[in-house]
């Protein structure tokens, strides 16, 4: 897969089959309509084209908005790399692209720049300037120019029953079971381990500090999570801590991973964790040796679940 950050940079050199949309969490619902659109260009000989956008629409237009997304841009490439795509093209959303008209959008991206000769696209579709026009508008636009509209039905969407918004409901309400059974894959959050105050280390259980860069990337409920990582080409598993560690009086929420089985140096390494269960809330003990005592149970309630699941 080639992905294109400045979609001025694109130049097809074949027709294409394009689908539209900002396809946060590449969810199982999206993934009926990417292996849709990957499955026509093999077999009609277009090269397939997602078309997303970033920073996403309501950022832009809504600035009183405070969307979390469920991927970053660069996690959301990740995972469209594995699906067989051809191209992704990340469009910029601004204020002039959203005044533009359908008929602009149509000619200068889909005809112009994509050399479109299929869109396939949900039914309940919208887009130009204030989301003026719809399915049928597109449909009017491809008679025009020379491209087909493929609908994905009601029917067909509805099926799935998922969207991005309920997986965004679940993740704050820490059920990371459903949000993982929604997206096809373990949630993950994607940041560079940055040193702490070491409180983990003086009692037994060091952490690796992850630092998010990306304020826009939706951190699940406050909690105790049983989580993964690949760490130089081995899975390491641990337990992880989001929230403010109310024992020692903190006040920043700090996401803090404790790896079992590994010793190594990691400080200002990227890494990737996988979010596999919840344990238990956050919760303000008694004292640290209380915590203590209760991070050994986290560790035996893990460690049982690790074996269980994955055999380790």
């Amino acid at each position: 897969m080639s992905s294109v950050k400045n979609i001025t940079a694109y130049k097809s050199v074949k027709p294409t089959v394009v689908t539209i949309g900002t396809f946060d969490g590449v969810h199982i619902g999206h993934r009926k309509i990417i292996n849709r659109l990957v499955n026509t260009g093999r077999q009609e000989g277009l090269k397939s084209v997602i078309l997303t956008f970033f920073p996403h629409p309501r950022m832009v237009l809504q600035k009183d908005s405070n969307i979390k997304l469920i991927n970053t841009i660069n996690e959301r490439r990740q995972i469209l790399e594995s699906v067989g795509l051809d191209f992704l093209l990340i469009k910029e959303f601004t204020h002039e692209f959203s005044r533009l008209t359908a008929e602009d959008f149509v000619k200068e991206l889909l005809v112009d720049k994509l050399r479109a000769k299929k869109v396939i696209i949900g039914y309940d579709h919208r887009f130009g300037r204030n989301r003026n026009a719809d399915i049928e508008d597109l449909k009017t636009f491809g008679a025009v120019y020379g491209f087909e509209v493929e609908e994905i039905s009601a029917q067909d969407i509805d099926d799935v029953a998922v969207s991005s918004t309920k997986i965004r409901n679940a993740l704050n309400k820490g059920d990371i079971t459903k949000a993982n059974a929604y997206l096809g894959y373990n949630f993950m959050l994607t940041g560079t381990v940055t040193k702490g105050k070491g409180l983990g280390r003086q009692i037994g259980f060091p952490t690796a500090n992850i630092t998010i860069e990306e304020d826009y990337k939706l951190i699940p409920k406050q909690g105790a999570y049983i989580v993964k990582a690949i760490i130089e080409g081995n899975t390491v598993y641990g337990m992880m801590n989001i929230g403010i560690n109310p024992t020692v009086n903190g006040q920043k929420e700090t996401i803090e991973v404790h790896f079992f089985n590994f010793k190594e140096d990691i400080y200002n390494q990227n890494v990737q964790i996988e979010l596999l269960k919840r344990i238990r809330d956050e919760e303000k003990f008694e004292s640290v040796a209380v915590l203590k005592d209760q991070l050994k149970k986290d560790k035996g309630t893990a460690l049982t679940y690790i074996a269980n699941q994955h055999g380790q």
